[in-house]
């Protein structure tokens, strides 16, 4: 595990979540650019948290009746 910068702890705090949990949950569901502005941090503090915590970030085009699933490894 990467070792956690104080405003990573204070966010995990105020979220009582990982950020390893809550940062996927929150990028899919409201983009990279809400999910900084909802953290009160910047974009590159986002992209290096992501970095620093191999959160892998991919973005998908689906045509028209296609459908994406993601699954979780155990």
């Amino acid at each position: 595990m990467a070792r956690k910068t104080r405003l990573m702890v204070q966010v995990e705090e105020r979220y009582k979540q990982s950020l390893e949990r809550l940062l996927p949950e929150m990028i899919n569901e409201h983009g990279l650019s809400a999910t900084a502005s909802t953290l009160e941090v910047s974009k590159a503090t986002l992209g290096y948290w992501l970095l620093k915590l191999g959160i892998n970030v991919r973005r998908v085009a689906l045509a028209p009746g296609e459908s994406l699933e993601v699954k979780r490894a155990s």
